[in-house]
């Protein structure tokens, strides 16, 4: 069973993914990390993202591996995270990691989040989540994270929505079949208590 957590920055996709799949007793497959550690990549040695992909080694878990490197934290970084966003809109990147992800989807039981799961990596999938949350609320939560200032953050965060939104490949926009779930005010606990209680029977 796959169930597919969408959304934008900061509404608490990757917090709910991972509580969710604890739950569940699922595997927790963050997609976004795959796309940093290209950003990263790209970064470090100065070449293009499209270029580095195809050989670039990415063991995801409690920790975060590139080529071998445990980069969990390194991957998290503002300019990181600004550049992640940006190679995410290559085609010949996002084709890449579709096919990686898909692949680690054929079996088991996943609970996989990032912006293009229910639409593109696993439109099968069997229980589809679109989770938002108010701009500000977002923002505010990622400058949390970061140590960033809210305003800044929040700046940002709707150039990148628009990125995102706007790609030719792999939009932003939830499926059909989604159940929109909305953070705003919301305790962990009970996002992930609302997921959870619709899994059964999926």
């Amino acid at each position: 069973m796959v169930v597919a957590i969408d959304g934008p920055a900061g509404a608490g996709k990757s917090s709910v993914a991972q509580a969710v799949a604890a739950a569940l007793g699922f595997t927790y497959l963050d997609t976004g990390a795959m796309y940093r550690c290209v950003a990263l990549a790209s970064l470090r040695r100065g070449r293009p993202a499209a270029e580095l992909t195809p050989a670039l080694e990415i063991s995801l878990g409690e920790r975060v591996l590139m080529d071998g490197e445990d980069v969990t934290e390194a991957i998290r970084t503002p300019e990181v995270s600004q550049r992640a966003s940006q190679v995410a809109a290559l085609p010949a990147v996002r084709s890449a990691m579709v096919e990686r992800q898909r692949s680690l989807l054929r079996s088991g039981d996943w609970v996989a989040e990032g912006r293009d799961i229910g639409t593109v990596v696993a439109p099968d999938a069997e229980l589809k989540i679109f989770l938002i949350a108010d701009p500000a609320e977002r923002a505010r939560r990622r400058a949390l994270e970061l140590g960033c200032d809210a305003a800044s953050v929040l700046a940002e965060q709707a150039a990148r929505d628009d990125r995102d939104r706007s790609r030719a490949q792999s939009p932003l926009r939830p499926a059909p079949d989604a159940i929109e779930i909305d953070s705003t005010g919301l305790a962990l606990e009970d996002v992930v208590a609302r997921i959870v209680a619709l899994a059964p029977g999926r």
